[in-house]
């Protein structure tokens, strides 16, 4: 988290994110997550994500991008991904018995 406020000091272009969420308590993921899309959506800065907890961030991402081995394997409309079932249990791991994944809910931070 401190990393990720260094490099906002900068007012940079794009964020990239090495597993922000490695590490993180359940309760900080959530916060972070809804710091994350504040700061994309509002202030329009693009990012750059690597992240193995897709639950987590296909919610918040325009694109998703798999790869195996250095490869793309898939590349398109996380929207797309997450109800693409076959490729979530392929390269991921990760589909439910419902076929899909739900996007998680954001938490909003509220401005007082």
């Amino acid at each position: 988290m401190l990393a990720i406020a260094r490099a906002l000091v900068l007012n940079p272009r794009i964020l990239l994110l090495d597993e922000p969420l490695e590490g993180l308590a359940p309760i900080l993921v959530e916060e972070l997550l809804a710091a994350l899309v504040r700061i994309i959506r509002e202030e329009i800065i693009s990012a750059i994500l690597v992240e193995q907890n897709v639950r987590k961030i296909l919610g918040i991402v325009d694109r998703a991008v798999i790869l195996e081995r250095g490869a793309v394997v898939h590349e398109g409309d996380s929207a797309a991904l997450r109800n693409d079932s076959a490729t979530l249990e392929t390269y991921l791991g990760v589909a439910r018995a419902g076929g899909t994944i739900a996007a998680p809910e954001i938490p909003t931070l509220e401005r007082g």
